[in-house]
């Protein structure tokens, strides 16, 4: 194996929380990140929470002579808010919205109305292919008590899918954004362990930073410190992921996160820190063997079945819900139909004058209606919900069945994993989808 090349690409990934109107200091920020950027002169930069399409545009503006390639990835009502800048040129850029993404009724939360998403661009450095992903995945508001867990699950496995079945002809792989998963969240597990993608953090061989990598901190001024109970000094939710091929070995160089306070201004970037990470791409004359162990397949099994079984307690909770928004509806149109029943009396009840309460009449039709309606939407909105928990649940019993078919094929005494090279097929990636 020997060496042909060595290339330096610095990456850059941030949740700018960028919400006009609500979020405090957002122009004056967006004037400290366009700085920074500038200044900095990353070769990708990957953005999160830019809601604002305008605010993309004058990011772009001024970092036309730094960044001359950019892409702002449009979903939803307000945008997935997802923003790209490279100093190499964008070939190619795809957007896949999640299927589960929270609750529209919940919209003091807002993810629903982001159309939540992972956008993937394609970019030649030197004579390399990379696939670069950035992401946003729906946000947890409740460790204790967590009602989105398995919408985030899914979006996870989701993740994953998409990773994997696009980037089987690249030579590198990014992935940066806020994933709103904790390091041993089983969402995270779940991404890692069947990509193959190596965290940024745990890899580095020189990391600068906030203690344990914390990427939301309790000192940040536009934090609430009891959101982030019970961990006392913040979390690490924010990454920056890659793996190489068999044509680069890939390593990470250095890590550094911005430490809440920017120099010389009175607030941060962001509630977020920032990432910037240098990652050292070397060319390989050979292919790479395989290095995956009999292990790491079984470790796979067991967070796919676990995984699985989430998905089925949210599937059984939006069942339960469904029904409710059924019988709820069942009771307005019984409550309707025995109104107009009432109304019906003066009409049978001939030469009888009755006084009839025209109010009281309109009052609960309007209220019947509304309950019909609401619950009219609910259901549709909570039978999409179950398709979509129902399919996931399918598709980790797939790949439960065969996981464990190639784990039963693989010699105890064998050193290589046969995901790579299987006794009956050769496959170039470890966990590629069978044909």
């Amino acid at each position: 194996m020997a060496d042909s090349n060595t290339i330096r690409l610095r990456v850059f990934s941030l949740n700018c929380w960028g919400i006009r109107y609500l979020s405090k200091h957002c122009r004056e920020r967006y004037a400290m990140i366009g700085e920074l950027l500038s200044r900095e002169e990353h070769d990708i930069v990957l953005l999160q929470e830019v809601w604002s399409e305008k605010d993309f545009l004058c990011l772009k503006r001024k970092l036309s002579s730094t960044h001359p390639h950019s892409h702002y990835f449009k979903s939803g009502v307000i945008g997935s808010g997802m923003a790209t800048f490279s100093r190499h040129r964008i070939h190619d850029a795809f957007l896949y919205r999640y299927s589960l993404n929270g609750y529209p009724y919940m919209a003091h939360h807002g993810d629903w109305f982001g159309g939540k998403a992972v956008g993937m661009v394609i970019l030649n450095i030197g004579s390399l292919a990379a696939h670069v992903y950035i992401t946003h995945l729906h946000a947890e508001y409740s460790r204790e008590k967590d009602s989105y867990l398995p919408h985030r699950v899914v979006q996870a496995w989701e993740l994953q899918q998409f990773i994997r079945h696009t980037s089987s002809g690249a030579d590198l792989v990014i992935l940066a954004g806020d994933l709103n998963l904790h390091p041993q969240d089983l969402g995270n597990r779940l991404l890692r362990t069947y990509t193959g993608l190596r965290d940024s953090y745990t890899e580095t061989a020189k990391f600068d930073g906030c203690e344990d990598g914390i990427t939301l901190i309790a000192d940040n001024p536009f934090i609430n410190p009891k959101e982030l109970c019970p961990f006392e000094k913040g979390i690490r939710i924010d990454y920056i992921l890659y793996k190489g091929s068999g044509r680069v070995s890939i390593q990470c160089e250095s890590l550094s996160t911005t430490k809440g306070s920017v120099p010389d201004h009175p607030f941060p970037y962001s509630d977020h820190e920032a990432l910037s990470a240098e990652l050292q791409l070397q060319t390989l004359t050979q292919q790479a063997g395989g290095d995956e162990t009999r292990g790491k397949l079984a470790e796979l099994v067991d967070i796919v079945t676990e995984a699985r079984t989430e998905v089925k307690v949210g599937l059984y909770c939006a069942e339960r819900m469904r029904y409710t928004a059924a019988r709820t509806g069942v009771m307005g149109l019984a409550l309707l139909l025995l109104e107009l029943a009432i109304a019906a009396v003066p009409w049978l009840a001939l030469g009888a004058d009755q006084p009839f309460p025209r109010a009281s009449f309109y009052l609960l039709g309007v209220l019947c209606f509304a309950i019909l309606i609401t619950t009219f939407l609910l259901y549709i909105f909570y039978t999409m919900e179950v398709k979509s928990l129902q399919g996931a649940e399918d598709q980790m019993r797939l790949a439960v069945g065969s996981l464990q078919e190639r784990l039963r094929r693989f010699p105890l005494a064998q050193p290589l994993n046969p995901l790579c090279r299987p006794p009956d097929r050769q496959d170039p990636c470890p966990l590629e989808p069978e044909e």
